[in-house]
């Protein structure tokens, strides 16, 4: 039984798919400078585990942390919270 309500979250943009059941999402994030106090912008990148390969390039996913499954994945796709917008869906 995992304890999921103790996991940090994180919900970003899949950037790449690699591989099999992996994908890269980039988190953005707005944070005020310590001493000038002007707001910066920072992007982090996660590879996060795909199980079944559902998520797709543009795809907003939502990510949390869990043990290692390999060198870089220690995150794991838990829901996409929505898709990307697509030529084909544009034109229907």
């Amino acid at each position: 039984m995992t304890k999921t309500g103790l996991r940090r979250k994180r919900t970003g943009v899949v950037s790449k798919v690699s591989g099999k059941d992996t994908v890269k999402v980039q988190v953005k994030s707005r944070k005020p400078h310590a001493l000038y106090k002007k707001v910066i912008n920072f992007t982090q990148s996660f590879m996060a585990h795909d199980q079944g390969n559902q998520a797709n390039e543009g795809d907003l996913v939502e990510i949390e942390d869990t043990r290692p499954i390999s060198k870089t994945k220690k995150w794991r796709v838990i829901r996409i919270v929505e898709r990307a917008r697509t030529l084909e869906s544009d034109k229907e």
